[in-house]
């Protein structure tokens, strides 16, 4: 079984490489070893189809850092100078504020419901199981999303 696994993990792992001939051979190699080994071989992580709480865990910390670059990126613009606060009203005048809004607005939102969604979790963590965090999940960008479209209209 283990080796028909590996063989199938390095045919997805051929197919998405978009091998070329040496390549599959040194891809054939490293198989072959991992196989003498006993270790198995696993497909790229884009081969595998992520759960809805793994996304949403990657989202909240994508969206908390992408928050702090936004911060530090207006703070070192005010630092050198820059009238951040007349750029911001200028970029609320042009065509493209709404996405704007939108870019600003779906990270607070979300990483905000997230953290508030979390300190439930503190306070009541029988509601931490699988069905639960999977359909607060769906719930959570279900939120985020609405309300990120509802604040780029107003």
């Amino acid at each position: 079984m283990r080796q028909r696994g590996t063989a199938l993990a390095g045919a997805a792992l051929r197919k998405q490489a978009g091998a070329t001939a040496g390549s599959t051979r040194i891809l054939s190699d490293y198989i072959e070893r991992q196989n003498k080994t006993g270790r198995p071989v696993s497909p790229h992580v884009t081969a595998y189809r992520f759960p809805v709480v793994a996304i949403s865990s990657i989202t909240n910390r994508v969206t908390g850092v992408g928050l702090v670059g936004g911060l530090y990126g207006i703070g070192a613009l005010a630092l050198v100078g820059v009238d951040v606060q007349g750029l911001m009203a200028m970029l609320g005048e042009t065509a493209v504020a709404p996405l704007a809004k939108m870019v600003v607005t779906f990270p607070l939102i979300y990483h905000y419901l997230g953290a508030a969604r979390h300190t439930i979790w503190d306070f009541k963590p029988e509601t931490v199981n699988n069905a639960s965090v999977a359909q607060s999940s769906y719930i959570l960008f279900g939120a985020a999303g609405g309300l990120t479209l509802l604040t780029a209209v107003v």
